[in-house]
């Protein structure tokens, strides 16, 4: 690995990568193969991004594979993964084998934070600030930071009281925690919360579960992975694999419905449900009904079938009716769904123990547990599975500075606006992959690197070959942009719900939905600017 990001003479950079995380890599590895002199920045210790940060008990991907993984011809043919949803080892172990494969690291700086950013238009350079590498410069600045680089953790009373080891599930400590024979609190009921309190329920004294909203979780239907499966890839996965991208699926094998619930007798809707439940993983969230997320009727077919599933799981009628309520608590599907393998049934458990916040709220932390109007519980370890500012905080959490003197956090201080999700108008030469207003968190990190990666990849060599200094999006380009996602936000049932997907988990963040929702439509859209010289682009100098 080089010593700095620049060379001996200080010549700067094409183009400065923070992140090395599936993006990131993407785009260190096709840029370098196009010529460009490129590297990459990563607080973290090693390849993966929230890979190498997830290091939690029971930590996995909610994507099967071979959906979650780079599709080269050059990497998918030699990899074998174990189970068909990996843990956080194994994806931390096929980092390594990109590495081995892409000879990454020589271009990578780890430990390293960008605290800074600055754009000089007298000559169209980013000047970026480090925490340890001082500063760099660079011609384009990429930001592959992800849509939870920042954690949130609610402002509790007394929280810095509490005696025990107190972690987000965001930031657990690297050497490991010891939960057995602990009493052992989870704050919140999100993905890690659910993998946490799974491993959790088979080794702590005591769990309390403090849950403010049920979480809607789907069966994962783990399975573990044999040479078989992988002669099975092998034989298999290129044909579908062309398919899918041509299709630009989401996930692999997972294609959208095209009949309305409504056009189905309900012989043929519980039939089309139970198919989908009994494959597992998002099955049921993306591919029963056309119009399950935009048609409340449909959308309550859905979640009654999903509460009854879930209820025949947990004994107690009273914790059937806190964990599955009759009446949904926000539509189905309009939160992104964490996958269990056993969660409901650990409730089962003398171990377990649910407070419903709603009912019996939070009053304080204490040196000794978790004070609620009812009393207090009484923890060794707390967890904080509280959440992320998605998609903005990464990119917000410290100063990127535009050509007007403005930061990225100012621009955004009342909404979101950019062109396709990637481009920012006042910010020149600046790239952002996998974050607001782009599929990012309806898709999953590969795909999104794929697709995502490739337009940046190719609009930079377009930009380079044709003599530009400048690239950035319009004003006008982006409003149009922000109000499109809008529109398709606003024909759906996702307003409907306080998720992270409208910014609503964070006090005072602008509530707007922060997603793209439609893959093929982004696709045609991305497609028809590069084809229109980057239309909604200004380029120049």
């Amino acid at each position: 690995m080089a010593d700095d990001c620049e060379g001996s003479n200080k010549t700067p950079l094409d183009a400065l990568v923070v992140g090395a995380g599936f993006n990131g890599v993407y785009q260190l590895y096709h840029l370098r193969k196009r010529g460009f002199a490129v590297k990459i920045v990563d607080a973290g210790t090693q390849l993966g991004g929230v890979w190498d940060a997830n290091c939690y008990p029971g930590a996995r991907v909610d994507s099967h594979v071979p959906n979650y993984e780079f599709s080269f011809d050059e990497l998918w043919k030699d990899w074998r993964w174990s189970e068909k949803f990996p843990g956080r080892d194994e994806l931390r172990g096929y980092f390594d084998y990109l590495d081995s494969k892409l000879n990454l690291k020589k271009d990578i700086q780890f430990n390293t934070r960008v605290t800074a950013a600055r754009f000089d238009p007298s000559r169209n350079l980013w000047q970026i600030e480090t925490d340890h590498r001082g500063s760099i410069e660079a011609r384009n600045f990429i930001l592959c930071t992800g849509f939870a680089a920042k954690s949130y953790t609610p402002d509790f009373k007394g929280l810095a009281t509490f005696k025990g080891p107190c972690h987000h599930s965001g930031h657990w400590p690297r050497q490991g925690l010891n939960l057995a024979d602990k009493r052992v609190g989870i704050i919140g009921t999100g993905a890690s919360g659910v993998q946490i309190a799974q491993e959790a329920s088979k080794v702590a004294s005591h769990l309390t579960i403090f849950q403010r909203t049920p979480i809607m979780a789907l069966p994962m239907r783990q399975q573990k992975l044999g040479a078989s499966d992988h002669l099975e890839k092998q034989s298999n996965y290129a044909r579908q694999l062309h398919r899918a991208r041509a299709e630009h699926r989401n996930y692999f094998d997972i294609k959208h419905a095209d009949k309305s619930g409504l056009e189905l007798s309900p012989e043929e809707q519980q039939a089309t449900m139970e198919t989908a439940w009994a494959k597992g993983g998002f099955h049921f969230w993306g591919n029963i009904f056309a119009d399950v997320l935009s048609n409340p009727a449909v959308n309550r077919l859905a979640y009654n079938f999903w509460r009854d599933k879930t209820r025949k799981r947990i004994q107690d009628s009273a914790l059937a009716q806190k964990l599955a309520p009759t009446d949904p608590p926000h539509p189905f599907g309009t939160k992104r769904p964490s996958l269990e393998q056993w969660y409901y049934e650990i409730f089962n458990q003398d171990n377990v123990t649910l407070v419903d916040t709603r009912e019996n709220p939070i009053q304080e932390i204490t040196a000794a547990g978790v004070l609620t109007a009812q009393g207090e519980h009484q923890l060794d370890i707390l967890v904080m599975a509280t959440g992320f500012d998605a998609f903005t905080g990464g990119l917000t959490q410290f100063d990127i500075i535009g050509v007007d003197g403005i930061t990225l956090k100012e621009k955004w201080a009342d909404c979101v606006r950019n062109f396709l999700g990637m481009g920012v108008a006042g910010f020149p030469n600046m790239f952002m992959l996998y974050g607001p207003l782009s599929p990012s968190g309806l898709c999953n990190g590969p795909v999104c690197a794929e697709i995502q990666g490739e337009w940046i990849v190719n609009c930079l060599a377009y930009v380079r070959d044709n003599n530009y200094q400048r690239i950035e999006a319009s004003p006008e380009a982006e409003e149009q942009w922000r109000q499109h996602v809008a529109d398709i936000a606003d024909s759906t049932l996702f307003p409907l719900a306080d998720s992270w997907y409208m910014g609503a988990n964070i006090p005072g963040k602008t509530r707007q939905f922060l997603n793209y929702p439609l893959l093929p439509k982004y696709v045609e859209f991305c497609k028809h600017c590069a084809e229109h010289g980057y239309e909604g682009f200004k380029l120049g100098g």
